[in-house]
């Protein structure tokens, strides 16, 4: 996984001789359907490789409050699979990277970003991702006497009223920002 990580790919079967520490090809194809064969890994339609669940588990130690100080144990509580904690539907989600300021107020920041589910309906007060009469942008999903109107999240950004198109890619379930690069 080391190589995925790093590489953000499968090895090829001449890579894999290599960090198998094997002379043969016919050694990591008996793995690879092996690997296969247990769902661990998958081949796509034009027959890559590549893992079933891309999962990063970190332990979880506890709580921290976000106020007052108070002392943090450092014990084991959980495992938690950051993917499975943040996308509940991988086949209907993805990613994008939040440019403007116009979510600011809902902590959504330029560089940040946001993980976007489609097939959700959007109900009222939902951070939707849209194309607005040809436009894409990423606002407030409401309804005001049966009218949509999506409205930022920075009062520097006027509400906007779709004229003739409103095309709602899907609803945004989660964002994340990565503070040291």
């Amino acid at each position: 996984m080391e190589f995925f990580r790093e590489r953000r790919r499968m090895p090829t079967y001449s890579e894999m001789t290599d960090l198998l520490g094997v002379r043969s090809k016919s050694v990591v194809s008996f793995w690879v359907e092996k690997l296969v064969a247990g769902n661990i890994l998958t081949k796509d339609a034009r027959g890559f490789l590549r893992p079933v669940r891309r999962s990063l588990s970190l332990p979880m130690v506890g709580e921290i409050r976000a106020g007052f100080p108070s002392p943090a144990e450092e014990e084991l509580r959980d495992i938690l699979s950051l993917d499975e904690y943040l996308i509940t539907r991988p086949d209907s989600s993805f990613l994008l990277k939040v440019t403007g300021d116009s979510m600011i107020g809902e902590g959504i920041k330029p560089g940040d970003l946001v993980i976007v589910e489609r097939g959700r309906e959007a109900r009222h007060g939902d951070v939707i991702v849209a194309e607005v009469d040809g436009e894409w942008t990423m606002k407030y999903f409401t309804k005001k006497r049966g009218v949509v109107v999506l409205e930022s999240a920075n009062a520097a950004y006027p509400p906007i009223k779709p004229k003739s198109e409103l095309r709602i890619a899907g609803i945004v379930t989660a964002v994340i920002r990565k503070y040291h690069r």
